[in-house]
């Protein structure tokens, strides 16, 4: 893998910082108060895409207005940031990691489906927004993962050839999203088993955390 990939996309829930139990616990107590009678494992499988997608996918596609989403994905967000704030921190390995790929003058981008609220939580609280040349959020998509649009224009924002990215990712529709951009991946496995990953044919290896020394071999 070394000097194979010129620029570096990380999603960020579950890849940079490990929060999705932390979602997952806010979505499953908003979803009972909302009525929804789904078990944790069954939130847990639609916890991918926008909150508004969540929601119809849920709930049926006009159930809520746009406008009642938006005020029900804020306040679960709340909620979120505040169980999560205390702990708050990137996943081990991951500051020395970004620190050597800057030194290595590799561009990064953040390609998430996080809303611009929860990019600013996490990017401003932790000091780490100048290692990222580009952040596309929800608000900056239409399609979202596993549409590849997010990582192309991640790949667009630092004017890299997409099969010259790689992608950073913990759950499969991002790591099937980053193969229809045609780039290869490494998964994150906080959230998702290495076995939950077993249709995809584009990664290049399975991580705990950015100490593991395969990572070593992208420098």
């Amino acid at each position: 893998m070394k000097g194979k990939y010129k620029a570096f996309l990380f999603d960020m829930n579950g890849t940079m910082i490990n929060d999705m139990e932390f979602h997952l616990e806010g979505w499953y107590n908003m979803l009972q108060t909302l009525g929804a009678s789904l078990s944790r494992e069954q939130v847990r499988g639609h916890m991918y895409g926008k909150n508004e997608e969540l929601l119809v996918r849920v709930f049926g596609k006009d159930h809520f207005t746009l406008e009642e989403m938006m005020d029900i994905a804020h306040r679960k967000e709340v909620l979120y940031q505040e169980a999560f704030r205390p702990h708050l921190a990137l996943i081990e390995g991951l500051p020395a990691f970004l620190s050597k790929a800057r030194e290595q003058q590799i561009p990064m981008a953040i390609g998430t489906a996080a809303n611009q609220f929860n990019i600013d939580f996490v990017l401003d609280n932790l000091q780490i927004r100048d290692y990222f040349q580009a952040v596309i959020s929800a608000e900056d998509v239409v399609m979202s993962k596993p549409d590849p649009e997010v990582f192309l224009k991640c790949a667009a924002a630092l004017n890299a050839d997409p099969v010259s990215c790689l992608v950073f990712e913990d759950a499969p529709k991002g790591v099937e999203a980053a193969r229809n951009a045609g780039m290869k991946a490494v998964v994150l496995t906080t959230m998702h088993t290495r076995e939950e990953f077993a249709a995809y044919d584009n990664i290049e290896a399975f991580v705990s955390d950015y100490t593991d020394p395969v990572l070593q071999h992208l420098f």
